[in-house]
């Protein structure tokens, strides 16, 4: 286990599940206090865990026995929102492209491609992807793609 100094530093002190800042100097008892979320283990491997990345303590997973939760931006406008956190994995064992979201106008849809870039470049820094907008049937659909 990674010391919480040296995690946080690498994070940035910002929790990689809700991307708020972590207060490196509040109580670790606290439910927005630090912690080092030690990630899923690797099915089939024991001894292996995930990445170490900060995390308040409420959003831990707990060494992945609670499913991450990354929510969308309330800023953004987007209809059917894929949960992001299951569309990283796919996308890490798949690769390829899959769509995330729908929106009513091509503004909400560049805003929300920009917003989704810039998060899963914190979430998942190993995993390069591209966003793309797409119309069609009145709406633009908001896709992403392994590079």
């Amino acid at each position: 286990m990674s010391n919480l100094s040296d995690v946080g530093a690498r994070d940035g002190w910002r929790c990689w599940l809700c991307d708020e800042p972590v207060d490196p100097d509040a109580s670790v008892n606290s439910d927005l206090g630090p912690s080092v979320d030690a990630g899923a283990l690797v099915k089939g491997k024991k001894g292996t865990t995930g990445v170490e990345r900060l995390a308040h303590r409420a959003c831990n997973t707990r060494k992945g026995a609670v499913k991450p939760v990354v929510p969308w931006s309330p800023d953004l406008f987007v209809v059917d929102p894929a949960p992001i956190a299951e569309t990283v994995e796919r996308l890490r064992r798949k690769g390829g492209r899959e769509v995330v979201a729908r929106c009513p106008s091509r503004s909400d849809a560049d805003a929300a491609a920009d917003w989704l870039a810039d998060r899963l470049s914190r979430f998942a820094p190993d995993l390069p992807v591209t966003t793309q907008v797409e119309p069609g049937g009145g709406q633009f659909l908001l896709a992403v793609r392994t590079r």
